[in-house]
């Protein structure tokens, strides 16, 4: 048994996607490896807080340089989405190597559409900032540092919602702050106005009847 390490996920050629701390690792079977001779190969298993259940997948589309086309997380179910961001956390530094923030100014939009949990906003903004499989935070204070730069995206910036009414109608979680408690849609929006964001509120328009013609 050991533990107190690092455990690296390589890409295909051997570069590390990103680490996990491992507290502990047991190993449950060895055997000689097809691999040469000398080499063993090792069943163990890991005590790993952040490696959750359901990141195999992204992981994989990140190895593979599949993770390249946006709503890929739309169909997730929430316990997969909260992975998904996980992935996106650990593999910034490999999938943003050489890039910097977008310079201020900028303006993001995101689709209130497809946000039905606090999950999946930080899915949505991720998406939109630092594109398919982004990360921009996965709670509010991840979200409050991402903010202050170095993130993605530089403040002032504006963020178009799109079809926020449907945000507005899920995000009704309410969160304490100071001596009062919020939705955390109306929280959301204190955060950016603090932090130099505009944003733009929209909603879908009402279909234009069509004419008829005599």
């Amino acid at each position: 048994m050991a533990g107190n390490a690092w455990f690296d996920l390589l890409d295909g050629d051997g570069v590390t996607m990103g680490s996990y701390f491992v507290g502990e690792v047991t190993v449950i079977d060895v055997q000689p490896s097809v691999r040469g001779v000398g080499l063993v190969d090792l069943t163990v298993t890991l005590w790993c807080e952040n490696a959750l259940p359901g990141a195999d997948t992204a992981w994989d589309l990140v190895r593979t340089g599949q993770l390249n086309r946006t709503g890929m997380w739309h169909g997730l179910a929430p316990e997969d989405r909260h992975a998904w961001l996980s992935v996106a956390l650990w593999s910034r530094g490999y999938r943003r190597q050489g890039r910097s923030d977008a310079p201020a100014g900028q303006v993001f939009t995101v689709d209130g559409r497809y946000i039905v949990d606090k999950d999946s906003f930080y899915c949505a903004i991720g998406e939109a900032i630092n594109g398919p499989g982004g990360y921009f935070g996965w709670n509010l204070d991840a979200l409050d540092d991402c903010l202050r730069g170095g993130w993605g995206a530089s403040v002032p910036f504006t963020l178009q919602w799109d079809s926020s009414d449907q945000a507005r109608a899920r995000l009704v979680e309410r969160v304490p702050v100071g001596d009062r408690d919020v939705s955390l849609f109306d929280l959301l929006l204190e955060i950016f106005e603090e932090r130099g964001v505009s944003v733009i509120l929209r909603s879908p328009s009402p279909a234009v009847p069509a004419m008829s013609r005599s």
